[in-house]
């Protein structure tokens, strides 16, 4: 049935476009009936079609999970694995930085702090946009112009302090 116009192609391509999208985080956490019962909605006809697209993002449980036996014919299914490991602190920077210019101040965030931050990250991606969302929200409230290393010390002395401070009455 192919023309030699491509419309088949067309057609395929298409088709791909009006799939549905699911992703899930923490799939390692998912039940193996769930995860069976999502293969079955996935696909029609045999798994001749494909009517849902599947994205499992999960830590490094998910692989082993999957190799459970009553989970082989959903993980036979997955077409892409990708395992991610820690970014590097160069990495992070790279994309704070990026993320920083394209927000339209790439001086809000004083370079060493930029740094420190990463550090402080240990190659987590979520972890840096939290602490940098913390910081943000301090240096808003503050009206601070620029966030720098007396607004981060600040912020997370604060955070630390009373915590010690409990520590050290506790062993009185």
């Amino acid at each position: 049935m192919d023309s030699p116009h491509g419309y088949t192609m067309a057609t395929e391509h298409f088709d791909l476009l009006e799939r549905v999208g699911l992703r899930i985080d923490e799939a390692q956490e998912m039940s193996p009936t769930v995860l069976s019962e999502l293969r079955l909605m996935a696909s029609a006809q045999f798994d001749s079609r494909s009517l849902l697209c599947v994205v499992l993002a999960g830590d490094c449980r998910l692989p082993e999970k999957m190799r459970r036996e009553e989970l082989v014919p959903p993980g036979s299914r997955i077409r892409t694995r990708l395992v991610t490991e820690p970014a590097s602190s160069e990495e992070l920077v790279v994309s704070l930085k990026h993320l920083i210019a394209e927000a339209g101040n790439s001086a809000l965030i004083n370079p060493a702090i930029i740094h420190s931050l990463c550090d402080q990250a240990l190659g987590n991606y979520r972890v840096l946009m939290t602490m940098g969302a913390e910081l943000l929200a301090v240096a808003l409230q503050k009206q601070c112009a620029q966030i720098d290393e007396k607004l981060f010390l600040e912020t997370y002395s604060q955070v630390r302090g009373p915590a010690t401070r409990r520590t050290g009455s506790s062993r009185r």
